[in-house]
């Protein structure tokens, strides 16, 4: 499959089905320490549990192309792992990236994988698992017409496509004052629910510029190398998490002991080589919680 059929896929993934859809394929074998966690934790044992996810993100999540019912990605690949790890099943429930966490919050869901940032504020709807660190890119248009050059006040007069929700939203809304000093306007941005649509708005000339993982964005650039390119790689201080519902601690507990087993056993390292997300992107399992 071309980048570019991937990202045409992920458009539609959130309404190729309805109702909790299967991963296409098993994960890897879970190391030996985690039969000691199916004794310690026998009540997921044997469960079909949910996963909420924004399947718009070629490499994390997107439809599988030989069968539109199922995902695939390495945050699809992780989720399973964890779940053969704890011995519960699991299905998956796309959503749009804004509803990820009220979905897990109304019980319609069990747990969100599914390149979610662990922050402070989103902490106040779940607790998060850390698995990965985070770094933007910055997608612009072939040549960067307007010299963007990061979250910084090259930014001030563009307009940028942002995903509802984003981080990086009030990062960029935050550059406003600096525009002002500079007799500059403030940059606008647009919202969108999921990649494919921020990246359109791109190639449509809606957008100057779309901020994201930078896996997302390099994504874009196979896809599409004679319109789109990546201006620079920007290192936020955040983490991707593992979000669980905040009044399940027994449940974040055995999540974090089985993440703590993969890591150990080097298989999150080889689903990150796999999924071409670079190994250096590994993060130690931590909790981020509301204080």
């Amino acid at each position: 499959m071309t980048a570019a059929s991937a990202l045409a896929l992920a458009c539609v993934a959130g309404t190729a089905s309805s109702g909790p859809a299967a991963a296409a394929a098993a994960a890897m074998p879970a190391p030996p320490a985690c039969q000691a966690l199916q004794s310690r934790y026998p009540q997921f044992k044997g469960k079909t549990l949910v996963d909420a996810v924004n399947p718009h993100t070629p490499g994390y999540e997107a439809l599988d192309p030989q069968d539109p019912s199922k995902y695939i990605g390495f945050d699809i690949d992780l989720a399973e792992t964890i779940g053969d790890c704890l011995g519960f099943t699991l299905t998956y429930k796309p959503v749009t990236f804004a509803a990820l966490l009220t979905t897990l919050s109304s019980g319609q869901a069990d747990i969100v994988i599914s390149d979610i940032y662990a922050t402070e504020e989103r902490a106040k709807a779940a607790d998060f698992i850390t698995y990965s660190k985070v770094f933007d890119g910055v997608l612009v248009a072939k040549s960067n017409p307007k010299k963007i050059s990061g979250i910084n006040a090259s930014l001030c007069g563009t307009t940028a496509a942002e995903n509802t929700g984003y981080v990086e939203i009030p990062l960029i809304q935050n550059l406003a004052p600096e525009c002002k000093a500079q007799n500059k306007p403030a940059a606008e941005i647009q919202l969108y629910d999921n990649n494919a649509n921020c990246i359109q708005a791109i190639l449509a000339g809606r957008a100057d510029t779309y901020i994201n993982d930078v896996n997302t964005v390099d994504q874009a650039v196979k896809a599409y190398p004679d319109k789109l390119e990546k201006a620079t790689a920007v290192t936020l201080p955040y983490s991707v998490g593992i979000a669980v519902p905040k009044d399940k601690p027994e449940f974040r507990d055995a999540v974090l002991a089985a993440l703590t087993e993969i890591q150990k056993a080097g298989i999150e390292t080889r689903l990150l080589e796999k999924w071409s997300l670079g190994a250096g992107t590994l993060d130690a399992p931590r909790l981020v919680m509301a204080k």
